[in-house]
């Protein structure tokens, strides 16, 4: 299956949480995709960050990772994932899943191929996340459950895009609304 890479699909404001979100409905097995399983799709998510990422300035250049990395980027992926959800949902900053992360993290930079690749720049956002102060403004979506660094000023957004996510949860409250009216 192949999917289109949109400015939504980077909504994450930082290329570790697009990568996370490249799991679709992540809470919901049966219906969970994962938009890297066929490595083409790798490669099209790389074009399109080097485009629509909200870190495209800090790497400008994104190479899909080789056949023999591409698990790494997957444990990466999903050792981010992991440990920023168990921060944001649960308020716990876990021993077990930070060491995984950086474990992970570690393991994509050491076997990168440059740092160009995919995998070294998606562990160096990450390494920035947990450094800096963006990693208090991660978020959780309301609408789709995807993380998302909150820039807003009074830090109140419950949206990973206003546009899509935003405008599906005010037209569903419409609705169910105008539904109890009707009763």
């Amino acid at each position: 299956m192949t999917f289109t890479w949109t400015a939504h699909r980077f909504a994450g404001g930082a290329l570790a949480l697009d990568v996370a979100n490249s799991v679709i409905l992540r809470a919901e097995t049966e219906k969970s995709v994962d938009r890297f399983a066929a490595s083409e799709q790798i490669d099209s998510f790389c074009e399109a960050a080097i485009l629509l990422s909200g870190e495209r300035d800090v790497f400008p250049a994104l190479l899909p990772p080789t056949s023999a990395n591409r698990q790494s980027l997957i444990d990466l992926r999903e050792a981010t994932d992991r440990y920023f959800r168990t921060l944001i949902a649960d308020g716990l900053d876990d021993d077990g899943a930070l060491a995984d992360l950086l474990t992970a993290s570690a393991n994509a930079l050491r076997n990168a191929p440059n740092k160009h690749s995919l995998e070294s720049s998606t562990a160096r956002s990450v390494l920035g996340l947990l450094a800096g102060p963006d990693r208090e403004r991660i978020r959780i979506c309301g609408n789709c459950g995807w993380l998302f660094l909150d820039r807003s000023k009074n830090r109140s957004r419950i949206w990973c895009d206003m546009a899509v996510c935003g405008n599906r949860q005010k037209a569903a409250k419409h609705y169910r609304r105008k539904k109890e009216t009707a009763l």
